[in-house]
């Protein structure tokens, strides 16, 4: 396994929109292992390959406080969305930026799992939010998209000064992200 370089906004590499994956082979499980150390040591709760610049639609989730329950989702399909939820979302690839966003709080994915078969389920809460901010990844979108133009621009400016700059340390208020 390896760590992989987590992509930073705005980097223009977020916003390219990832293909399918065609087949689900040796190359995708160690993708898979290496976004699940990559996301464990970042930390965060939620990864999309797009973030790591592999284009391909393949996102990882754990929501467990062990880390111990991955969930892997390749070629996610959102349906049925219903109902408004509104939380903070942080990113790994907007390092200490959280912002209020709505969201679907009730969706339907259908998905390949990691040896590629495929299922369906439906999901609410925190993983509903989840794999709605990580399919906005795969589609070229990060969740300041959500946001009107001014936070936006607000947002881009600190992280391009940041980035000249240094990050600022990690917080508690931004240490998990997905």
């Amino acid at each position: 396994m390896a760590l992989l370089e987590i992509l930073i906004y705005p980097d223009p590499r977020l916003r390219k929109k990832a293909p399918a994956v065609e087949t689900v082979d040796r190359k995708i499980s160690t993708l898979v292992d290496d976004m699940a150390q990559t996301m464990y040591a970042a930390p965060g709760i939620g990864l999309a390959a797009t973030q790591v610049n592999v284009q391909q639609r393949v996102v990882i989730i754990d929501l467990s406080e062990e880390r111990n329950q991955l969930q892997v989702f390749i070629n996610p399909l959102i349906s049925d969305a219903e109902g408004s939820i509104e939380t903070e979302e942080g990113c790994l690839s907007l390092p200490g930026i959280v912002a209020p966003i709505t969201r679907h709080e009730h969706i339907r994915v259908c998905a390949l799992d990691r040896e590629g078969k495929p299922f369906e389920t439906a999901v609410t809460g925190l993983l509903a939010i989840c794999l709605q901010h990580e399919v906005d990844h795969l589609d070229g979108k990060v969740f300041t998209d959500h946001l009107s133009r001014l936070k936006r621009d607000r947002i881009r400016k600190r992280l391009v000064r940041e980035a000249k700059e240094g990050p600022p340390a990690p917080t508690r208020e931004n240490s998990l992200v997905i």
